[in-house]
């Protein structure tokens, strides 16, 4: 009986295995050519319409828009037999040319009947990655710490101990030390977006002391005019924007605040992760903080809040609003390209359409404000603050999973997705009572296991600094981006971020105390055109805030007081349209962070020097080199008007060699060579035998300014 049985199981065992091969066999010879050759150009690695993919048992498992695409033994519920029959409203394939014969959806049928065996089982996909690529990808391993280089130079800055060790071993010739005149320009520049006055020059100048240079950079990081220049590359990060982007472009009266406070918050050195949180989550962070850091916290939202609207009616149109924050939120934080997932799984991150509504979930439990539009023109939903004039701003809603939207499309809604982080960093669901889900994500974004936060504003503050990343493209740390040219360099400043408490201004400090930051722009040339090792300081122009404003400091014209509101009109008086959109400037002489930003009618001068643009996250400017720059300083009222203010401050009464060096002075903060004193009166006689007596005083002296002004050493931080 024994020896019965036990032939019994052994044919048993043969049997299934048998069977299995045989499920197996089938897969291969008649299932996967469908899947390869009918389903997998919209439906795998490049394409996944409804969010679905069909190139791994993993991916059909858990299915698209309508969950899993096959039920295993369940001809019935599986969405895809219903499709291939066509008797559902997705028939697949859509076209009628490319669909299914007969046999082919009979041997589909018989795969699910058969409990749907797939042998694909190694591939664990997550986007456009598997498991083991997210894995693998640099900008997702933990943040390490590095052991230091062996120090090729005699500086103490760890920077200088990773670039050296590079750039031995190329066999690139390092640039020497910049001079003191230019190194106090490019750090007054870069700190401030403003040029040092002559006396800086000279104190610093004849400052022998060895904490001379660390001196100048406490002054500059304790000056109000810091948080305005970092603050702005921020507002870049952020889109902001005075005005609503729908077609009306309706303006934004309270949007200002954000701007204030972002200002405010680098001058306090915020540390960057309570930063980060606060703009996602400021109003649920309030309890037991007195009235006006309640009023600060709130408006810190802003963030949310000045999302671009869209269309004609904009609440038709919310989801692109979250879409738009979802977009910023995912490269101003994270560097990544979260949006991409909105109508499909990311064809090449790790990120999928659940991904983006899970997210999408938490916006949509969230109360964006409204700033009205043509059809519905009155404000609504903005925030009221304890301190007294309201903030554009967020607040809580109904909190609740939202479903897919089918192929990116509101109308055609799939199955609810549950509200959670990034499955690739962790997949964390929002916990039960809370809420919208955003003060969970406002720590997710910043938690010690998330690597992407340091990195990312790491790379950003290096950007700033030398004019390109250590990442070059420092929104984008996901497969297509550039990968670091420094991975041992990124981490060690990552993590020295971290342990500074998450301080800027401490990254500051590090950065410009190293060699790398005080060295000269000579180069040989074709070598390391690019500066990737980082072996000279690479020459920048002025950016069109730092042109503007270095212009009025010319002029001696510069209004330093911080900018509050704009003069729009009163709301009551607003009949903006599509057909008459809101266009409105009010021009002024405060820094050019203060001024009134449109979204959909950009400003001349800032469009010309490759300003921001305010409807969507700009990481890196452009710098553009075109004739209509030339002609701006050739025909700008504004050049004419500020060259005219510094003729008057040299002084009539001053010798044409004094007027020369004064003018010198003011615009370069230097004293003319022989050379360019020669040249200078030649110009002045010349110019004033062209013009009429009564333009003789001046005339001559303001063109000459504009020369300089139109001049390479004026124009661009060496």
């Amino acid at each position: 009986m024994t020896i019965r049985l036990l032939l019994s199981s052994l044919f048993l065992l043969a049997a299934t295995a048998a069977r299995g091969d045989d499920d197996l066999d089938f897969f291969e010879q008649r299932i996967r050519p469908i899947l390869v050759e009918k389903c997998q150009s919209c439906h795998g690695p490049e394409k996944q319409k409804g969010g679905l993919r069909l190139d791994s048992k993993e991916a059909w498992r858990r299915g698209g828009g309508r969950g899993p695409a096959v039920v295993p033994k369940d001809v019935e519920q599986s969405p895809l037999i219903a499709a291939v029959r066509r008797d559902d409203d997705l028939a697949m394939p859509p076209s009628e040319t490319a669909k299914l014969n007969d046999r082919e959806v009979a041997d589909l049928v018989e795969w699910v009947r058969r409990g749907a065996p797939d042998p694909r089982e190694g591939v664990a996909q997550i986007g456009g990655m598997t498991r083991d690529e997210a894995s693998r990808l640099w900008s997702l391993r933990p943040v390490a710490r590095p052991v230091v280089p062996a120090r090729q130079s005699l500086t103490g800055n760890a920077i200088d101990a990773f670039l050296d060790a590079r750039i031995g071993s190329s066999g690139l010739t390092v640039a020497p030390r910049a001079d003191k005149r230019t190194l106090i320009r490019r750090v007054t520049f870069d700190l401030t977006g403003l040029p040092p006055t002559l006396d800086e020059v000279k104190i610093f100048e004849a400052d022998e002391s060895p904490g001379a240079f660390a001196k100048v950079v406490d002054r500059l990081l304790a000056s109000p005019h810091y948080g305005e220049r970092w603050g702005r590359r921020w507002l870049d990060v952020v889109r902001y924007a005075d005005t609503a982007g729908e077609n009306s472009d309706r303006p934004l009266p309270h949007a200002w605040k954000y701007r204030n406070w972002v200002i405010a918050a680098f001058n306090a050195d915020l540390p960057y992760d309570e930063f980060v949180r606060l703009q996602i989550a400021g109003d649920l962070m309030t309890a037991g903080r007195s009235p006006t850091e309640t009023a600060d916290r709130i408006v810190a939202t802003g963030f949310l809040a000045i999302a671009r609207r869209f269309g004609h009616d904009i609440d038709k149109d919310v989801h692109l609003t979250r879409e738009d924050v979802i977009d910023t939120t995912g490269k101003a934080f994270l560097g990544l390209t979260i949006a991409c997932a909105r109508c499909h799984d990311h064809k090449f991150d790790p990120i999928t359409a659940d991904d983006y509504y899970a997210l999408y979930g938490i916006l949509a439990g969230t109360r964006l404000p409204f700033p009205g539009c043509e059809p519905t023109p009155a404000p609504r939903d903005l925030v009221p603050l304890a301190t007294g004039g309201m903030a554009f701003a967020v607040a809580e809603g109904t909190p609740g999973d939202v479903p897919m939207h089918m192929r990116g499309d509101p109308e055609k809604p799939g199955v609810k997705v549950p509200r959670r982080w990034l499955e690739v960093l962790g997949g964390q669901p929002v916990p039960p009572g809370g809420g919208s889900g955003r003060l969970a994500l406002a720590g997710w974004l910043t938690a010690p296991e998330n690597p992407l936060a340091a990195r990312v504003m790491v790379n950003r503050i290096w950007l700033g600094h030398f004019g390109r990343g250590i990442v070059a493209t420092p929104s984008d740390f996901g497969s297509r981006g550039r990968p670091p040219t420094n991975p041992e360099l990124l981490d060690w400043l990552a993590s020295e971020f971290i342990a500074s408490g998450w301080s800027v201004k401490a990254m500051h400090r590090l950065i410009v105390s190293s060699d790398a930051y005080q060295r000269s722009c000579e180069t040989s040339v074709d070598a390391d055109p690019e500066n990737a090792r980082v072996a000279r300081f690479e020459r920048r122009r002025l950016s069109a805030e730092e042109l503007r404003d270095a212009l009025l400091v010319a002029a001696d014209r510069l209004d330093r007081t911080p900018g509050g509101p704009h003069p729009f009109p009163p709301e009551s008086t607003w009949h903006f349209s599509q057909h008459d959109p809101f266009a409105a400037t009010y021009p002024n002489d405060r820094r050019a962070v203060y001024q009134m930003t449109l979204r959909n009618r950009r400003d001349p001068f800032a469009s010309l020097f490759d300003g921001a643009d305010p409807n969507s996250s700009t990481p890196v400017r452009d710098e553009s080199t075109v004739p209509t720059q030339a002609l701006f300083f050739l025909n700008s009222p504004l050049v004419h008007e500020c060259s005219e203010r510094i003729a008057g401050r040299l002084g009539a009464d001053r010798s044409e060699d004094q007027r020369i060096e004064r003018l010198y002075e003011i615009l370069l903060q230097r004293s003319p060579s022989m050379e360019e004193r020669e040249r200078g009166r030649k110009f002045v006689a010349d110019y004033a035998g062209a013009v009429s007596d009564a333009e003789k005083p001046t005339a001559p002296w303001s063109a000459l300014a504009r020369v300089l002004i139109g001049g390479n050493e004026f124009l661009y931080v060496e």
